[in-house]
Formats: C-alpha cells, sequence, structure tokens
C-alpha cells in the first residue's frame, strides 16, 4: 500500500488519467444497460409481436412505403411530438417503436417513457438491423 501511495504522488497525471479512463468506462457500462434494458433485438421483437405488441415505424412516409415490418404502424416525424396521445390505447400494451438505424426510435422511446407508458420497446439497430437478419418487409 505504501508503494501504491508512493507511485500515485510521484506520477500524479498517469494516476489522474487512470481514474478519469476508468470513470468513463463505468459511465458508458452504466448508460448501455440503461439503453440496452428498453432495446430489443428482432427476434424479441417478433416475440411481442406475436404476443399482441403494437409496431410502429417513425420514419418518413416514403421510407415507410418503400418497406415496412408487416403490421406495422406508421408515424411520421411530423406525428412524433403527438406521439404519446395517438398511442394512448396501448400506454399498458408493449409497444415496438423502429427506425432506420434505431437512433430516432430511441428518442421517441424517451418520450414515450415520460408520458407513463410502461412496456415500450426500441428495435435495437432499426430496419437495418431487421433486414440485416433476413426478416420479411411489407411494401406499399
Amino acid at each position: 500500500m505504501e508503494r501504491l501511495l508512493e507511485y500515485a504522488t510521484n506520477h500524479p497525471f498517469l494516476v489522474s488519467l487512470a481514474v478519469a479512463m476508468a470513470a468513463a468506462v463505468l459511465a458508458f457500462e452504466l448508460r448501455s444497460r440503461g439503453q440496452s434494458h428498453s432495446s430489443v433485438a428482432p427476434q424479441d421483437a417478433i416475440r411481442l409481436m406475436n404476443g399482441g405488441a403494437a409496431v410502429v415505424d417513425v420514419r418518413n412516409k416514403e421510407a415507410f412505403a418503400e418497406g415496412h415490418v408487416g403490421g406495422a404502424r406508421h408515424l411520421g416525424p411530423d406525428q412524433l411530438a403527438n406521439a404519446a396521445e395517438t398511442l394512448k390505447k396501448h400506454k399498458e400494451k408493449p409497444v415496438v417503436l423502429y427506425c432506420e438505424t434505431g437512433a430516432s426510435a430511441s428518442r421517441v422511446m424517451r418520450q414515450l417513457h415520460a408520458s407513463g407508458f410502461t412496456k415500450v420497446f426500441n428495435l435495437r439497430g432499426g430496419l437495418a438491423a431487421w433486414r440485416a437478419e433476413g426478416l420479411p418487409l411489407q411494401r406499399g
């Protein structure tokens, strides 16, 4: 222990750097755990859908028409401010949100959580992850 204190006093920059790195790793881990709690992989989203979850696409209308998850409801960018009001009948039911990569859906998910929705999930990786797993898309 005495040698550790001696090292710390002789190398304050290195010790400060090590402490900062440990804090950064801890913050990253806590943040990713908080986000992954409400994110689901495509296969888990299918299980939720089979259990009656509502699926909501938050991309623009053109992207939705090009291809979307079967049975998904479209909620365009212009409707996102009123997302809680639009989806109020699903407040106690599971809701799976997705966009192209998962970033926009994550923002909507946080908004719905703040409005009292208890079972809102973000499709991890968005529609890109859905396509990567070779899952079907509906057109039109």
